[in-house]
């Protein structure tokens, strides 16, 4: 045999077998009714998955009657349900189609439970197997999300389908799954026997009751705290975890069972989901402060409250294909509100990692359960109230993060107090030793003022010669102590205008006026001067903010004054130019930079304060 024919042959066989796998998978996929496997029913049913044994036909136009349904079952349209899953995110009504038998020789009772909460409507038909096969199918129950409570044939808070087999009896079920625009479909059911029903029922309510009996004891102790320190806070946190109250348990289906039995909707699931959201979200931007520390993530988190509130616009609607699709988005958004924890705890507040690691257990939460509707997924009971636990353990984890919180601005208040009081005391005892050195200083200075004019003759004020010595002596002491002062220039607005009107005599009266009320306004620590003409300067140590303050006071009082002239009365204003000690090197730069806002000052219109750049 050549080569080439066992090449041939190879690729042959090949073929052959990948052919007969494609085959056997397109065989596997077809089961017709006749050949399905009952379920046999033993009385002690635990809530086992309808795997295997439930055919399922998908309605995309939501148009099919029972008659429809029936022949597309004869038709073999109905495909082999394989999986727990969800079906993801469809429109229209999904039937299924499932067979229980009773090989025992007694009477006995199941109950098909719908495993989530988010059905609308479910319609269950059935017949005997061994009928006509003309025997249509008889309606068996029809239950709905939004009719009242009483009239469930299983009081239960989810959907549930009493099946009552008598011995040796097998029954065909189809069942009609709807929501009213589109939906996350669980087709396989749950298979129950009474008692066991009644018991896992009991456990959920105990489990839910007691998640939300801590919510509502963690809500009250906030309440508390917020009334004791003021803190808006722990008030927005109460309002969280009351919504989250009254979100879990509707989702739960109990608030339709002990709570609105009559008048219940479908659409209240996406409105208390919604206010969770809005309200779980203010409180993270109050707690994070996102708006002052992330501004760019704030403004995401503020488009989450927004679509928040559009939610609950497409529920109070009806609008459920919208609500489904917006509270799916949220979810995924949901992480957002972890990134900005870290970025806060990455901008040094140790809450906020602790705040971050809560939401995480949120969002894994959330995760799962977007995951499950999504059918990416089984469901079971863990992921199904893993959102409503780490739900729980969030606000649980959030509260030691407020207390944390509590307790830094505590020690930061505490320790604000205690600098407070060391900078009074320091103020105090750098004041006495200024005032102290003042006096040596002038001491030291006594004799050679004695030698020399060191008052301007016309106003009592230091003469230029005396002021800039002083003035360069401050500079000094404040460069050698990193002390702070300013230097304020004085020019009086349309001096030479008095001058040529009413004489230099009234000039000069202006000026002596101007320079007793300046010298009354000051401090004896202060230096005030005349440079000439009808120019003047102040040096004030102590603070900027001091400073302006001091310059707009005394501005305030010249344009008070009065010169009396014959029997003339004239007003005069000033402008000032204000600089502060910024490390120059000498006080002929500091005073340029003053002249420079005094220049500004007379621009602006005068009798005016202006800063120096």
């Amino acid at each position: 045999m050549s080569r080439k024919t066992i090449k041939n042959l190879w690729w042959f066989c090949c073929w052959m077998l990948l052919a007969s796998v494609a085959i056997g998978e397109a065989a596997q996929d077809v089961l017709v009714p006749d050949e399905l496997r009952p379920w046999q029913v033993s009385g002690q049913e635990n809530g086992e998955r309808l795997v295997g044994q439930v055919l399922v036909w998908h309605d995309e136009m939501a148009t099919a009657e029972l008659a429809d349904a029936e022949r597309a079952l004869a038709r073999y349209r109905f495909e082999p349900l394989r999986h727990t899953r969800s079906s993801g995110l469809l429109s229209g009504h999904l039937w299924t189609y499932m067979r229980l038998e009773n090989p025992s020789t007694q009477r006995r009772e199941v109950q098909l439970e719908y495993v989530d909460h988010q059905l609308v409507n479910l319609d269950a038909y059935e017949r005997r197997l061994h009928d006509d096969a003309q025997t249509r199918f008889q309606p068996l129950a029809s239950l709905a999300m939004d009719a009242p409570f009483y009239e469930r044939l299983v009081p239960h808070h989810r959907l549930v389908v009493p099946v009552v087999l008598e011995p040796g009896e097998t029954r065909e079920l189809l069942m009609q799954m709807r929501f009213p625009e589109k939906g996350f479909f669980f087709p396989s059911l749950r298979i129950w026997s009474p008692d066991n029903l009644r018991q896992a029922q009991l456990a959920e309510l105990m489990l839910v009751a007691f998640l939300a009996g801590g919510l509502l004891l963690m809500a009250l102790v906030s309440v508390t705290v917020g009334v004791a320190t003021g803190e808006r806070l722990f008030f927005a946190y109460s309002l969280y975890a009351l919504t989250k109250i009254a979100l879990w348990w509707t989702m739960a289906g109990f608030t339709h069972q002990f709570v609105l039995s009559e008048n219940y909707h479908w659409s209240y699931i996406s409105i208390t989901g919604a206010l969770v959201i809005a309200t779980g979200l203010w409180f993270a931007r109050h707690f994070l402060q996102s708006n002052r520390y992330t501004p760019k993530l704030d403004y995401l988190l503020q488009s989450m409250m927004w679509l928040a509130v559009v939610l609950v616009v497409a529920a109070m609607f009806q609008l459920q294909a919208m609500a489904v699709i917006l509270i799916t988005l949220l979810l995924f958004m949901y992480p957002l509100v972890c990134l900005g924890g870290v970025l806060r705890w990455l901008q040094g507040v140790k809450e906020a990692g602790v705040f971050a690691l809560a939401w995480a257990f949120l969002v894994a939460g959330l995760v799962a359960q977007a995951l499950r509707d999504l059918g990416y997924v089984e469901h079971n009971f863990v992921n199904y109230y893993w959102p409503a636990v780490g739900s729980y353990t969030e606000m649980v984890v959030i509260l030691i993060a407020m207390g944390m919180s509590l307790n830094r601005l505590r020690t930061e208040k505490d320790a604000a107090e205690q600098r407070y009081l060391i900078q009074l005391e320091n103020t105090k005892t750098e004041l006495e030793a200024l005032v102290l050195e003042r006096t040596r200083e002038l001491e030291k200075a006594k004799a050679a003022a004695e030698q020399e004019a060191l008052t301007d003759v016309l106003t009592g004020a230091d003469n230029r010669r005396s002021f800039f010595r002083k003035a360069s002596q401050l500079l000094e002491r404040s460069r050698h102590r990193s002390a702070s002062f300013s230097i304020l220039v004085f020019d009086l607005d349309h001096f030479k205008v008095i001058n040529d009107t009413h004489g230099h005599k009234v000039g000069d009266q202006a000026l002596r006026l101007f320079a007793k009320t300046v010298q009354i306004e000051i401090r004896d620590t202060d230096i005030f001067g005349r440079l000439g003409g009808e120019e003047f300067a102040l040096l004030l140590p102590g603070s900027n903010d001091a400073a302006m303050q001091t310059a707009e006071r005394l501005r305030q009082v010249v344009e008070r004054l009065r010169v009396i002239a014959g029997e003339a009365e004239i007003r005069f204003t000033t402008s000032v130019g204000v600089a502060h000690y910024r490390g120059e090197r000498n006080i002929e730069d500091l005073i340029y930079k003053a002249d420079v806002a005094l220049y500004d000052a007379k621009e602006a219109g005068r009798n005016c304060v202006h800063l120096a750049d």
